[in-house]
């Protein structure tokens, strides 16, 4: 297996994803291979801190990069060998198995529709997050590639969660959830009322409206929004845990006794930490696509990158696309309108 890796995209720069990519190497012995993309004197010149990493690692050079402030499908377009349009010609091309890129997620959304096109029967692709929760963890989807949604984007949006939850989380015939305001069918906007008699009568184990709170008591298993609220939520949520964590190291600088009790808790907190830290799940997939591709957190530090590879070839191993693209030719309500 082969995973092409973006070695430009991020905010921390190529030494942040060298590491990654190192870090991965190091503590994989599996059979997969990663190839960093991206300006080449660059890339080695960070390797080159990491000594010999052996035959599992190539660099492919990329004249051009994409900035994170850049407006993504025109620079997508217009800069046809930056390292994203070349990590996913690669992909195209056979030469790697997945993509993984920590870069303007706009950019890297347009160039994958591009270049890889979408899966027969699929209309919008979806960003889909695994969001930890007080049970086993959701996945939510969209969170940002399709931000104006029809009724039935939200029904297509449905079954590829489902099937990431059944496929790589295990959850069985898994429950999928609407994101809304309020748990009656009548509650939300033209969106989601248009969409729950749709999801209604789907094959799906659909169990109505749910709320936020209900998404984070472990109600569903799959909820499902459009890309402006789902990248709100992600966001709310991230913000939210970053601000009481540190609250939470405020107060035990603050009082020395404080400091006594947090020693004894300190793997506790640890624990907490890694399941609340969106380092631990590396990044989210681009559903839809006919391929494999795995959006990172800009802020995604080396373990980040090292957990994306990682979760990009759990998503090559267990086929997700072909998976995806069985059940849109398999249910008529799973086709484009």
């Amino acid at each position: 297996m082969r995973i092409a890796v973006d070695a430009m995209g991020g905010d921390s720069g190529v030494g942040t994803v060298a590491a990654g990519v190192a870090r991965f190497l190091r503590e994989n012995s599996e059979d997969v291979e990663v190839v960093l993309v991206g300006d080449e004197e660059r890339i080695r010149r960070e390797l080159a801190a990491y000594g010999s990493l052996g035959p599992r690692l190539a660099v492919e050079h990329a004249s051009e990069e994409i900035q994170m402030e850049e407006h993504g499908a025109a620079a997508s377009r217009r800069k046809r060998d930056s390292s994203i349009a070349r990590g996913l010609q690669l992909h195209k091309q056979g030469k790697a198995d997945a993509f993984v890129s920590a870069g303007n997620t706009s950019a890297v959304v347009a160039a994958s529709l591009l270049v890889l096109g979408r899966l027969p029967g699929v209309r919008r692709p979806a960003i889909a997050a695994f969001v930890p929760n007080e049970k086993d963890g959701f996945v939510l989807l969209d969170i940002g590639a399709t931000k104006d949604c029809r009724p039935t984007d939200l029904v297509q949006f449905a079954h590829m969660g489902a099937v990431y939850a059944e496929k790589i989380l295990g959850r069985e015939n898994p429950r999928v959830g609407l994101l809304n305001i309020g748990e009656e069918a009548t509650k939300g906007n033209d969106l989601t009322r248009e969409a729950f008699p749709l999801l209604e009568k789907s094959r799906l184990r659909f169990t109505g409206n749910v709320e936020a709170v209900g998404m984070f008591k472990g109600e569903v298993d799959v909820a499902v929004c459009d890309g402006f609220v789902g990248n709100v939520v992600l966001k709310f949520a991230e913000g939210l845990v970053a601000m009481i964590l540190g609250f939470l190291k405020e107060e035990i600088a603050r009082h020395p006794t404080a400091k006594i009790g947090a020693a004894l808790l300190k793997p506790t907190l640890s624990h907490l930490k890694d399941q609340l830290s969106y380092e631990q799940y590396g990044g989210a997939p681009l559903l839809g696509i006919d391929g494999v591709c795995i959006i990172s957190h800009g802020r995604s530090s080396s373990l980040a990158i090292a957990n994306a590879v990682r979760t990009a070839s759990r998503f090559v191993r267990y086929d997700i696309s072909r998976e995806i693209a069985k059940r849109t030719r398999a249910y008529d309500e799973v086709a484009v309108e």
